[in-house]
């Protein structure tokens, strides 16, 4: 693998953007770390990345958006989205909006550089039905998601969808999503 390769790293979570950065440092990658989304869009104008690693949520931000405007400026860019609340229905919208690949928090540095020898994902890809199906407290989880993406992220659009209280919809999305 080249030593050289570069890596913008966008996450509003310091620990992890220290941990994660520097881990990948040790690992012979050049790595900008940024926290804020403004910073982000003007390190992809101002340089090209071999990676671009993108947080799903920055400081009450949409990492989609984010995206959406990063490949706007540098369409060739690879873009992996980072997220601790992971759900189908994110994903799949993160790949649609043009995601490389979408993973799961805690991530470890073998990942990443696993991600430089693996194929992008295609948007138009068949899903795989699953070994076992989800649990039902999983399948909640994956349509509350699913409606709240629709709602552009509006707590309380999404809580009149569900017709459920909003601080019941809250709750619930501050929860680890549960076990599938």
């Amino acid at each position: 693998m080249d030593t050289c390769k570069s890596v913008l790293l966008v996450d509003d979570d310091p620990v992890f953007l220290q941990t994660l950065g520097r881990s990948l440092q040790r690992k012979q990658f050049h790595v900008t770390m940024l926290s804020e989304s403004t910073a982000a869009l003007a390190a992809i104008e101002a340089s090209r990345f071999d990676l671009v690693l993108l947080d799903l949520n920055l400081a009450g931000e949409s990492g989609l958006k984010l995206l959406i405007d990063m490949l706007r400026i540098q369409p060739e860019a690879r873009i992996v989205m980072l997220t601790a609340y992971a759900s189908v229905a994110t994903a799949v919208d993160a790949i649609k909006r043009g995601a490389d690949n979408y993973l799961c928090k805690p991530i470890k540095t073998s990942d990443i550089v696993a991600l430089f020898e693996a194929e992008p994902i295609a948007a138009d890809e068949e899903e795989v039905e699953p070994e076992h199906p989800m649990s039902v407290d999983r399948l909640e989880w994956e349509h509350v998601q699913r409606v709240l993406m629709e709602n552009d992220g509006n707590i309380s659009a999404t809580a009149r969808a569900l017709n459920m209280h909003r601080r019941t919809l809250q709750r619930k999305l501050q929860k680890r999503p549960v076990k599938k």
